[in-house]
């Protein structure tokens, strides 16, 4: 039942990309119904995005919990309380994206310099450049 709330909130405050979020969240584009989970495409393009955010000095963790979405766990080195998970799925019009955990899209899933460099500025401490 917790789970089921949480998720909810989490549905509430989203506006702009809830169509996105629930294809993410469901694993398959929505005009795809009959299209079932497949953790290792999700899997294999969060690899690659980790071995880009290597080049930019970040660190990263697979996270695959059975019966759940992985995600990328990356964290500055320089300053490990600046981290954040990346999640990847495809949107409504198909497409893989890269995802922050509150559903905003951070580039398409085959622009993996454009994510890392992205998400390498974000986890970027005051005074430190990333990697590249």
């Amino acid at each position: 039942m917790r789970a089921l709330c949480e998720l909810r909130i989490t549905f509430s405050k989203l506006t702009d990309t809830l169509g996105d979020m629930v294809a993410l969240l469901a694993g398959r584009a929505s005009d795809e119904p009959d299209t079932e989970r497949k953790p290792k495409h999700y899997i294999d393009r969060l690899e690659c995005l980790a071995e880009e955010l290597r080049r930019h000095g970040l660190t990263t963790r697979l996270i695959a919990p059975a019966g759940r979405i992985p995600s990328l766990h990356v964290v500055n080195p320089a300053a490990s309380r600046l981290a954040e998970d990346v999640y990847v799925g495809r949107s409504q019009d198909g497409l893989w994206w890269f995802w922050w955990p509150w559903a905003e899209r951070i580039a398409p899933g085959d622009e993996l310099a454009a994510a890392a460099a992205l998400i390498a500025r974000v986890l970027c401490s005051k005074g430190t450049t990333s990697g590249s």
